[in-house]
């Protein structure tokens, strides 16, 4: 029960522990039904007070006809849980830790990165990241995953996990609009990323942060401020 397993070719798999997967798959839809258990008397309880305006949704509910009105909105919040249980399945990450390569699943789409590839494998906060012999960063992904699993696996097998976090860290500068020493067209990326981090556009953050990697950009986020070091292309 502790998420992680052994996959195929000698692969560790590190996941969701499956207590919290018993819980969130059998929580979600029994939250969902007591509160479709509990609409029929909040419907009542508002019609029946005052100083609450009387409220369409809830004149509906009350009017329905019983037992099938509870049958039906117990129904209907068994399924609202069942949908946030597959949404909450969705997000969390995946990683299988194999002898020649890395796999890292989220919400059914999968990529993979060679093992000859990565020199430094660290956690940084709630974020996986893999880095490159250039010092670019093949990876950077939001995990709820414990770190202490996450380097038994990579550890086990003979992965550069670093205890100690990113061994860049001390290269990293804090951005500010037109830093003269960023190569051409990154302070015009960072700016947009800027945009994005305050919107909190995650999926503008890593397309813009995968932009600025083209340039020879690593991009780092910290209470909504960015800070960049350089790396080498294609090395």
């Amino acid at each position: 029960m502790s998420g992680t397993t052994n996959g195929p070719g000698g692969e560790t798999v590190v996941g969701r522990p499956g207590w919290e997967a018993v819980l969130v798959w059998v929580g979600f839809p029994v939250l969902g039904a007591l509160l479709g258990l509990g609409v029929r008397p909040l419907a009542d309880w508002v019609l029946d007070t005052s100083w609450v305006p009387d409220f369409a949704p809830f004149r509906f509910v009350a009017e329905l006809p019983q037992p099938g009105g509870t049958i039906g909105t117990v129904a209907a919040g068994v399924v609202l849980g069942v949908v946030v249980a597959l949404t909450a399945e969705g997000e969390v990450l995946r990683v299988g830790v194999g002898p020649s390569a890395v796999t890292l699943t989220r919400d059914g789409t999968s990529r993979t990165i060679a093992r000859g590839d990565v020199t430094a494998v660290f956690a940084d906060g709630k974020e996986l990241v893999l880095v490159s012999r250039s010092g670019l960063e093949l990876a950077r992904e939001k995990s709820d995953l414990a770190p202490a699993r996450l380097a038994a696996a990579f550890s086990e097998q003979g992965y550069p996990w670093r205890p100690d976090g990113d061994p860049h860290r001390d290269q990293y500068r804090r951005w500010v609009p037109d830093e003269p020493e960023l190569p051409a067209g990154a302070n015009a990326v960072l700016k947009a990323r800027a945009g994005a981090l305050e919107k909190g556009d995650q999926k503008d953050l890593a397309e813009l942060r995968d932009e600025a990697a083209k340039l020879g950009v690593v991009v780092r986020d910290q209470d909504k401020r960015q800070y960049w070091r350089r790396a080498k292309i294609g090395g």
